[in-house]
């Protein structure tokens, strides 16, 4: 009897490309996911994001949310959470200065051209984000505190959770004026007014990568990448000065 031995040759079994996911501060909305499809096309690793407050993302974060790298509106959140030992302290980085704006849709209807002008009567909303939770938001109070105007305007606030919301106050009519990123509202049509920085604490930006991540190489392969040339000439396109 003769037994015939077949061969069965076995495929290679192709790993999934990696994903990243990336818990980005609400200013960055745009300007990341540009960097992300510049960084995919050189690298095939796909980048997620999650967008929110600096202070809500830190806090999950800090409860154990799985997320490979952080990019904050603050260096202070991300130095609490290096010192935690949540973030890994080797790659923490400044990796932009953001610049405040005072963004008003109507400005020329309702003449608002400078801070001062939100005093107005014809200025009856203002939208905000909490100075607690966005750095943004803090920078606004710094600034019309520097100027005098805070007692004249604090009651005109309408607060949102993130400087992204504050910008959908005024978009949708909700707020004459909305205290902003500068990258979000650059392009935007009305009276856009970037914030003297000499009224505010610098806004320093900080990244580092998740101490926790499984993906540790590739995170801080998309962290080298944004604090490069090539990451560095995208965020000064979107309205951000270097470090």
């Amino acid at each position: 009897m003769v037994v015939l031995l077949s061969s069965c040759t076995t495929r290679p079994q192709v790993q999934p490309a990696p994903k990243l996911t990336v818990a980005a501060a609400s200013n960055l909305t745009g300007v990341v996911n540009e960097a992300a499809q510049a960084f995919t096309q050189r690298t095939s690793i796909e980048v997620v994001f999650s967008f929110g407050n600096t202070a809500q993302l830190a806090q999950q974060i800090e409860n154990g949310a799985p997320f490979d790298v952080f990019a904050a509106a603050d260096t202070e959140h991300v130095d609490t959470l290096v010192k935690s030992g949540k973030l890994t302290r080797g790659s923490r980085a400044i990796y932009a200065l953001g610049q405040l704006a005072l963004w008003v849709p109507k400005g020329d209807q309702i003449n608002v051209h400078t801070l001062p002008d939100l005093a107005s009567p014809k200025v009856r909303f203002i939208a905000i984000a909490q100075p607690e939770l966005a750095p943004y938001g803090q920078a606004a109070v710094e600034a019309l505190t520097a100027s005098g105007l805070l007692d004249q305007v604090r009651p005109k606030f309408v607060y949102a959770n993130s400087i992204s919301a504050a910008k959908q106050f005024a978009d949708s009519g909700n707020a004459d004026a909305a205290f902003s990123a500068y990258s979000l509202v650059l392009h935007e049509s009305g009276t856009v007014l970037k914030v003297d920085s000499r009224l505010h604490k610098p806004i320093e930006q900080a990244l580092a990568v998740v101490s926790s991540s499984s993906l540790v190489p590739e995170a801080q392969r998309f962290c080298s990448f944004l604090l490069g040339p090539e990451g560095r000439a995208i965020f000064a396109k979107n309205g951000y000065l270097p470090p």
